[in-house]
């Protein structure tokens, strides 16, 4: 069965029926039905310019309120471990900055010059390790604002079904076999 559609902005004469540009026609029995499109509610580049400015304001604008939290705590996370290490950093630099001033007195945590640098170096890396994650998450949540906000107009098809059930085969070689199948019906 052939069904017109229309996604353009149509004037029809006959019934004087005009069709907005973000809206599609279908005839369907001869009945008219007007399908809106969610492309002026949901902007890809607004959530991505949202999500850009504040983080997580691409979530709101997609109306995933959800997401806030993860996003809020993988940037808390990720902060703290990058301004713990800092800390630690700047504690041990201070030691042996203090111990390179000082040759013959000992460092208040009793390691030598050589365990300093080498406490010194791992510390600074592991904060730049979590500072370049915490970028990396910045432009990971921009990006699920802006793939989600062009996800809105995808449609389900609403017969789409997954089953798992339990399933055996007979075979010649080997004998009987079970395991589990999944059928996918659309």
């Amino acid at each position: 069965m052939a069904v017109p559609s229309f996604a353009q902005e149509v004037e029809v004469v006959r019934d004087t029926l005009k069709i907005p540009s973000d809206s599609l026609q279908i005839r369907k029995g001869g009945k008219i039905i007007t399908v809106e499109s969610y492309a002026k509610r949901f902007q890809p580049r607004k959530a991505l310019l949202y999500a850009a400015v504040l983080p997580g304001m691409g979530q709101v604008y997609n109306k995933k309120y959800w997401k806030l939290p993860i996003v809020y705590g993988g940037f808390y996370v990720l902060t703290s471990f990058a301004v713990r290490y800092n800390q630690l950093h700047d504690k041990y630099k201070t030691e042996l900055f203090g111990l390179l001033e000082n040759p013959g007195t000992k460092a208040p945590s009793g390691f030598s010059e050589t365990q300093l640098r080498s406490i010194t170096d791992t510390y600074r890396r592991q904060r730049d390790y979590f500072l370049i994650l915490n970028t990396f998450w910045y432009f990971l949540q921009m990006i699920d604002a802006h793939v989600d906000a062009h996800l809105k107009e995808f449609d389900l098809n609403p017969q789409l079904k997954i089953s798992l059930s339990p399933s055996v085969q007979q075979n010649y070689m080997i004998g009987q076999t079970s395991g589990v199948s999944i059928t996918l019906k659309f």
